[in-house]
């Protein structure tokens, strides 16, 4: 699945130490060594991808349920009420959050609670998926504990399994975040993004960036909202150097600015904040029993 071994210079490191005690005489400490750093790397792998099976009982069902979600956001019967567009989570969160660079959730939640600069506060995981309701849905907020943050964020916390916790003290991003394109993003050109839009985007999302079958809309109405992440030029470009094409992400850095300054460029919904939160009786809710001591 997911691909972390042991990087070249640590290969070069231990095959060196390896020698160096055989040539002591040492070879059972080489041998050691040698078989602790590939059960390291197994074990990399192991934490980091997607874990084999689901949790047993009613939690694993939680976690298929928030699974269903991500992938049939706007059209799950539980999420679609505070959905405002067409988008899903796995539209930008590719294949469930499941690839390891395109809005990743592999280890997202070992890094919350974490510092929000936006809020300017800690958040917990489940207010930053609530979050993305009201911006890269365009919808509403959903409550806290709702049976639809619940689920959601049971799934993500089920794709960190194994991860080593480390609290976010800078901003509320997993450990797997789209790292930012080093590049001067003032000189992205929507002209000539329009051109490598038509060649590598139209089919999927459309003439008019209204979405088809193949993929979803990526400007107008039926698309994130100017307070989404993916509003800004650098979060759209750094994203789609790792993202798209779907399937064979070719574009070079200066395309995927330029297509992201194409695709900003064009209107999408105004984000005000009191009309995405629900009313305030309606912010948090208790689901469970209430006749316990």
């Amino acid at each position: 699945m997911i691909h972390l071994g042991v990087d070249e210079r640590t290969d070069r490191e231990s095959g060196e130490m390896v020698r160096k005690m055989a040539r002591t005489s040492s070879w059972i400490a080489g041998l050691s060594l040698l078989l602790g750093v590939a059960a390291n790397w197994a074990l990399a792998q192991e934490v980091e991808g997607v874990p084999d099976g689901y949790p047993p009982g009613p939690l694993g069902k939680v976690v298929r349920l928030g699974e269903a979600v991500v992938f049939d956001t706007s059209e799950h019967p539980l999420s679609k009420p505070y959905v405002g567009n067409k988008l899903n989570c796995t539209s930008c969160h590719l294949d469930g959050g499941t690839d390891p660079q395109a809005g990743s959730f592999l280890g997202t939640a070992s890094a919350y609670p974490a510092w929000s600069p936006r809020e300017n506060r800690a958040i917990t995981l489940e207010d930053r998926v609530l979050n993305c309701f009201m911006r890269s849905e365009n919808g509403t907020r959903p409550p806290n504990g709702s049976e639809v943050s619940v689920a959601i964020t049971t799934y993500i916390t089920w794709l960190s399994t194994g991860s080593k916790i480390q609290m976010n003290s800078e901003k509320s991003l997993g450990p797997r975040h789209v790292q930012p394109l080093k590049l001067d993003w003032k000189q992205a050109s929507a002209e000539r993004g329009k051109l490598l839009y038509k060649t590598h985007c139209l089919d999927c999302h459309g003439q008019n960036g209204e979405g088809t079958a193949d993929g979803p809309p990526v400007w107008g109405q039926d698309s994130y909202n100017d307070g989404a992440g993916l509003s800004r030029i650098d979060k759209l470009g750094s994203w789609l150097k790792v993202a798209m094409p779907l399937g064979d992400p070719i574009l070079t850095d200066q395309e995927s600015a330029d297509i992201a300054a194409y695709v900003n460029g064009h209107d999408r919904p105004h984000f005000k904040l009191e009309e995405h939160l629900p009313a305030s009786d309606r912010l948090g809710e208790y689901n469970g029993k209430r006749d316990v001591p």
